[in-house]
C-alpha cells in the first residue's frame, strides 16, 4: 500500500495550489494522510475527490471539522496522526505515550521534514508542499506499507504557484 503524506499546505494562504508533482504522487497512491493545517473545507473536499483522505486538525484550521488526533491500522501497521508533536527533545517518548500501539506517527506543524526511527517508532513529518520556510525546498512524503512493516520517503517538490 502506498500512502501520500501532506502537512501544512496552508492553501490558499501560502499558495493557490499544490505543485503538480505532489498531485501526481497523490493520484498514484492508495490513501492520503494530511497532518493538519489544511486550512479550508474546500481544499479538503478537493483532495477527497482525488483519493480517500485521513486528516487531523491543525492550529490554523478554521471551519474544518477534523479530529485532533487519529489512530488507524493499515495492513497490520498501526499509525498515529497528530498535527503538533511538540519539541524535538523527548518527541519519541511523547509520541509513544500518545499512541502506545503505533508503529509510526505522522505529524506536521514545524514544516521540517523528518523520517527517523527512534525508540522503536517511525517519526514522520512530510514538511510542507507549499511553505518551505527555512528548508531548502518544499516537500511531501510517501509511506509504503508491506507485509506488516512501514517505511517512509521524503520527496522534494518544486515551488508551488
Amino acid at each position: 500500500m502506498k500512502i501520500a503524506v501532506l502537512a501544512d499546505t496552508h492553501i490558499p494562504k501560502r499558495a493557490r495550489q499544490l505543485p503538480q508533482k505532489a498531485i501526481n504522487i497523490i493520484k498514484q497512491s492508495d490513501l492520503l494522510i494530511h497532518a493538519g493545517d489544511i486550512l479550508t473545507a474546500e481544499f479538503l473536499e478537493f483532495l477527497s475527490r482525488i483519493i480517500p483522505v485521513q486528516a487531523v486538525l491543525g492550529n490554523n484550521d478554521l471551519g474544518v471539522s477534523l479530529p485532533e488526533k487519529l489512530e488507524i491500522e493499515l495492513e497490520g501497521v498501526k499509525l498515529g496522526i497528530v498535527h503538533d508533536s511538540g519539541p524535538s527533545k523527548g518527541r519519541a517518548g511523547r509520541m509513544k505515550r500518545l499512541f502506545p500501539q503505533a508503529d509510526a506517527v505522522v505529524f506536521g506543524h514545524s514544516h521540517i521534514p523528518m523520517n527517523v526511527r527512534e525508540e522503536g517508532i517511525l517519526l514522520f513529518n512530510p514538511g510542507s508542499a507549499t511553505d518551505k520556510r527555512r528548508q531548502p525546498s518544499c516537500t511531501m512524503g510517501t509511506l509504503d506499507v508491506l507485509n506488516g512493516s512501514i517505511s517512509g520517503t521524503i520527496v522534494e517538490l518544486d515551488q508551488p504557484l
